[in-house]
């Protein structure tokens, strides 16, 4: 039977580490308590925290037991950014940030059993440090050229940065150091894009307590061309289903790239070795079966949603294209689909000519081009075709939530919906 230090690394889940024979001996043959930490730097976690999440979870499968930080204090800080100096946020906003963080990550670990997991705020322990005690206590470890050398404030220092910013690493070297003190925790896990960080940590830990603790990096989750996906409005893939409804969701990592989809089903799901080559072995002799995707988009969203979710957004995506009755969606599904698609909103519908409405919605660029499409029997209203050139339609043709549904042939669908 694989161990799950072997397992990790055939998953591609392990992009550095701290003393890899010592970590694999904890791994496979030691019961450890492991942490995850999450900055409250937007209201959601995304895509990216996703796989920590999974992560953590793994190891608390294996029997290792699970401390989910949320960081009330670290996130009126932030992290630098190769880019530019972060705005700090209200300290009330990022305490209801931190709230429903930890919402969202109560779902993925066992709270019960042995090894029951935890969740911790470093607020707790830093709301109350003096300036000095930490300067003392901390500060001392931590050497200048060393801060000055790492990647991330070498980027910065001709634009500038600041001493917050600069000092981020000592506050996420202490919750390391509190939570191996107070709870025996003795492995961090997080993005490599934070090894710097948490190798820090581990330092400050020898040095205070002469223990040797350890780190674990996952690699960053990146488009074929390498770029990463981001935090910003178009480009996130929030857990927050306000924010990226289960139907977007769903059919993110339904679309995902066959170059890619067999590294994601590896790393974010939890099917065997022998599930994951046949769907290898499916995704280059038969990509048209999307089977790699179908797994990876079932699993997730049942996962981070739920299989009702899930089973919507499948009805959803079905129904758009006539194999399923639209009028089993919800306002919510349909507000998900909506997102995904072009949506025209009008005052009204009733009498609303479907030349003028085909048009409306953008499935068709002109009313001769609708008349065609009309004439032609390729013009459909919530699924239903429409020959006559004269139909107009009527309130009866609303979904939930105001919307219609309107297609010409089988693949281009537009919406209506109505707001007055």
């Amino acid at each position: 039977m694989t161990g799950l230090f072997d397992d990790l690394q055939w998953r591609g889940l392990i992009a550095h580490s701290t003393d890899p024979e010592a970590l694999k001996t904890a791994l496979d043959d030691q019961q450890i308590a492991a942490y995850v930490g999450f900055d409250p730097s937007a209201p959601s976690l995304h895509m990216g925290n996703l796989l920590q999440l999974i992560t953590i979870r793994r190891l608390q499968a294996a029997g290792h037991t699970p401390y989910l930080l949320v960081g009330g204090s670290t996130g009126l800080i932030g992290d630098p950014r190769q880019t530019s100096e972060r705005n700090l946020n209200p300290k009330d906003l990022v305490a209801s940030w931190v709230e429903r963080i930890r919402s969202q990550v109560e779902g993925f670990i066992d709270f019960d059993g042995p090894n029951g997991g935890q969740i911790v705020n470093n607020y707790d322990w830093t709301a109350q440090l003096s300036v000095l005690d930490f300067l003392r206590d901390v500060g001392k470890h931590f050497s200048i050229s060393r801060m000055l050398a790492r990647e991330i404030v070498k980027s910065r220092l001709e634009e500038g940065i600041s001493f917050t910013e600069f000092a981020y690493v000592l506050l996420q070297s202490y919750d390391y150091l509190t939570l191996h003190q107070r709870y025996g925790v003795s492995l961090q896990t997080g993005g490599s894009d934070q090894f710097g960080n948490m190798t820090a940590g581990a330092d400050l830990i020898r040095r205070v307590t002469g223990d040797h603790v350890h780190v674990l990096a996952t690699p960053l989750i990146t488009k074929s061309d390498g770029s990463k996906y981001g935090k910003t409005a178009g480009g996130a893939i929030w857990l927050d289903p306000a924010m990226t409804s289960p139907y977007q969701f769903h059919q993110f990592f339904l679309n995902a790239e066959d170059d890619m989809v067999v590294g994601y089903v590896k790393a974010f799901t939890n099917r065997s070795r022998e599930e994951i080559e046949e769907l290898a072995r499916l995704t280059v002799e038969e990509p048209q079966r999307r089977a790699a995707q179908r797994v990876l988009a079932d699993d997730l969203t049942d996962l981070v949603h739920s299989p009702q979710q899930r089973q919507l957004a499948t009805q959803a995506a079905q129904a758009l294209f006539g194999a399923a009755d639209l009028r089993q969606l919800d306002a919510a599904t349909l507000a998900g689909v909506a997102a995904e698609l072009t949506v025209a909103e009008v005052p009204t519908v009733e009498a609303l000519k479907l030349t003028d409405a085909l048009v409306a919605a953008q499935v068709v660029k002109s009313k001769g081009e609708a008349r065609r499409a009309i004439q032609e029997g390729g013009a459909y209203v919530n699924n239903e075709r429409y020959q006559s050139i004269d139909h107009s339609l009527s309130t009866a043709d609303l979904l939930p939530g105001g919307y219609v549904v309107l297609r010409r042939g089988k693949k281009t669908v537009g919406l209506l919906q109505v707001t007055a």
